[in-house]
C-alpha cells in the first residue's frame, strides 16, 4: 500500500544506530493517529536488513515485537551502535 511504502521510505532516513517509535514514525509521515497502521507496515517488511526496520521500538523503550526475533533485532542494533 502507500502508507507501507512510505513507511518503509522513512526507515530508511533513521541513520544506523539510532532508533525511532512507531508513534515517532507515524507522526512523522503526518499521520499521528496511525500508530497501529505504521506497525503493521514495519512488520509487513520482507527486506529486514535493507529496509531497516530492527531501528523501531516501542514508547517505553523496549525492543517491541520483530518478525524476525527479538534476539535479532537486538544483536542487529548492537552490531550497528558499535560500528
Amino acid at each position: 500500500t502507500e502508507l507501507q511504502v512510505a513507511v518503509w521510505r522513512a526507515l530508511l532516513e533513521i541513520p544506523p544506530g539510532a532508533v525511532s517509535t512507531y508513534s515517532g514514525l507515524a507522526e512523522h509521515l503526518g499521520k499521528p493517529t496511525a500508530v497501529r497502521a505504521v506497525a503493521s507496515a514495519v512488520a509487513a517488511n520482507h527486506l529486514a536488513y535493507l529496509i531497516p526496520c530492527h531501528r523501531v521500538i516501542q514508547a517505553t523503550g523496549a525492543l517491541g515485537g520483530d518478525r524476525w526475533g527479538l534476539e535479532r533485532k537486538a544483536a542487529l542494533l548492537a552490531r550497528e551502535l558499535s560500528s
